[in-house]
């Protein structure tokens, strides 16, 4: 039983490396960033296949901006979701990033500005830890991202 576990215990290590280089060997699928863009990679925790289904990744595409610090800033533009020819795989791709659009509010004239992150698009993906994920953006912005959880209990729905 001892030689067993251990041998178990070889085996969960000897997986975990693989996995690790699965995902960089993974990431030689997809192609280098084109002029004026820059290729993020999110590599995700390992989870087990049962368990990915109550996770989900938020990405945000935005940039670092100088803002009044008074006005709620927002950027625009379009997170698409591009097949990775030959592979099966997904990759995300912002072509542009903008116009900024804010909120009208009167700023004091002694406001300090303040340099903040400015939302742009988004999208809910489902969660992969054995692939990267690979987003292409232009040159000024920049990628952030969440893990959502759901709660492991369904509420039930009421007749009605």
């Amino acid at each position: 039983m001892k030689q067993f576990l251990c041998i178990a215990t070889g085996c969960l290590a000897a997986l975990a490396a693989q996995h690790a280089f699965a995902q960089s060997d993974y990431l030689k699928a997809f192609p280098a960033a084109e002029d004026g863009m820059v290729r993020y990679v999110i590599n995700l925790p390992d989870r087990q296949r049962g368990e990915e289904d109550g996770y989900r990744v938020e990405i945000v595409v935005g940039k670092t901006m100088l803002t009044d610090g008074v006005n709620q800033i927002g950027l625009g533009g379009k997170i698409e979701a591009k097949p990775l020819e030959g592979w099966g795989f997904t990759f995300y791709k912002v072509e542009k990033l903008g116009p900024a659009r804010s909120t009208l509010i009167g700023v004091p004239p002694d406001q300090p500005k303040v340099e903040k992150f400015v939302h742009g698009p988004s999208t809910m993906i489902r969660y992969n830890s054995r692939i990267p994920l690979v987003i292409y953006v232009p040159k000024d912005g920049e990628v952030r991202y969440r893990i959502w959880k759901a709660p492991e209990d369904f509420e039930a729905a009421k007749e009605g």
